[in-house]
């Protein structure tokens, strides 16, 4: 069989397998919402102070702008204020104002970019992050559970009791000394392949096909040269552990290892105060791609962190740790929840163990978080409304 021919039969197969998962994940997302329907109407609204950060650039932000007030005046809820980003006034900001100015939740109206920025400056405050997703991925969203489809039941989760404590990720560029903080991630950071493959992406093309339009991004980065560099990972413990003169396709951090129909690091928990490293290589040229996307597909029907046995021309190698120290022998771009950083050759990842309040819905707490929601919600003090013997319910 020619080249070609196998080429078209490897794509062919890779479609098939896609269309099978995004089936049996559409069916899983329906159970879902009847699930989490019943679930809300339980809820207690939350009258406090609410700064909603908005992205005016999405299509449909000025449309879902008027449906926040008038879902928060038909709830009663008349102490909001919006607070719209800019180019030179990013979500981290904007929520740094609105702390200033009083607000008690911060609620994140966009995607994936102003959620991370958002929480960068909530975390660490003692206030509660709420999200409203509006944008292509919504990757921690979906981690969380929290609804990408229904705007209204998205606001029901912001604006009333129930939250968990989630970890936040940090990446920060050691050879840029302007920075004056750790550029925050709450799903997957990375340097390599991945960067190359986000910033390849066409925005257009994400608009129109969503998360698909990745692949695009990825197949221009297919036989692009390796990366070359020294990594050192510290374990729990406090131990290091150093690879010297590592050649990789892509070193990714993970806080959250779910990304749309795939398990990109199943083992990963937003919760644990442990980031999950993936340092990704292919030999091959096509054939490798190829026994990497089964690495994918195998851990994601076994939910375990573990290659295909059959992959002959991959390495897919996942270890944890509290923190990472990686330096390149060349700039490389890195990335972190699909926003572009400057180039760089040396960076640090480290994680903020339970350092912001999420609020979620009750489907995601786990079974004491339901038990303080439910002590909390029959409690008549003020104290007693917004505390619980294992987090604040904010």
């Amino acid at each position: 069989m020619s080249q070609p021919a196998v080429t078209a039969l490897i794509v062919a197969v890779v479609i098939l397998v896609i269309v099978a998962i995004v089936a049996a994940a559409l069916t899983l997302r329906a159970r879902r919402r009847r699930k989490l329907a019943e679930s809300l109407e339980k809820r207690r609204d939350d009258e406090v102070q609410y700064a909603f950060v908005i992205n005016p650039s999405k299509p449909q932000a000025e449309a879902q702008r008027l449906h926040i007030q008038e879902f928060c005046a038909s709830k009663g809820l008349d102490r909001i204020r919006f607070y719209d980003t800019q180019l030179d006034k990013d979500g981290r900001v904007c929520a740094l104002e609105a702390l200033h100015d009083g607000a008690d939740v911060v609620i994140a109206v966009g995607g994936d970019g102003t959620v991370r920025t958002v929480a960068s400056a909530v975390s660490g405050t003692g206030h509660a992050l709420g999200i409203i997703p509006i944008g292509t991925g919504n990757l921690f969203a979906r981690n969380m559970g929290i609804p990408v489809d229904d705007i209204d039941a998205a606001l029901t989760v912001a604006t009333s009791h129930g939250s968990r404590l989630v970890d936040m990720g940090r990446l920060t560029l050691l050879d840029h000394p302007e920075d004056d903080h750790g550029h925050a991630f709450l799903i997957i950071a990375g340097v390599g392949f991945d960067a190359a493959m986000i910033d390849d992406t066409d925005p257009e093309l994400k608009r129109n096909i969503s998360w698909l339009a990745y692949f695009a991004g990825g197949i221009k980065n297919l036989f692009a040269p390796k990366f070359r560099g020294d990594l050192t990972i510290t374990s729990a413990d406090g131990s290091n552990h150093t690879i010297n003169n590592l050649k990789f396709r892509t070193v990714m951090a993970g806080n959250c290892g779910q990304i749309p129909v795939f398990s990109l690091m199943p083992a990963a928990s937003y919760d644990d105060g442990i980031l999950d490293f993936e340092i990704i290589d292919t030999t091959g040229g096509i054939l490798g791609w190829a026994n990497l996307f089964g690495d994918v597909v195998h851990q994601t029907i076994t939910g375990k962190p573990e290659q295909n046995p059959l992959s002959t021309n991959s390495t897919m190698e996942q270890v944890q740790g509290v923190s990472a120290e990686i330096t390149l022998e060349k700039p490389a771009k890195a990335q972190v929840d699909g926003d572009m950083l400057p180039e760089t050759r040396h960076i640090r990842f480290s994680v903020d163990h339970r350092a912001l309040i999420v609020r979620v819905p009750a489907s995601s707490l786990s079974s004491l978080e339901k038990t303080a929601q439910v002590a909390a919600a029959n409690a008549t003090s003020d104290f007693a409304e917004n505390t619980s013997i294992l987090e604040p319910v904010r």
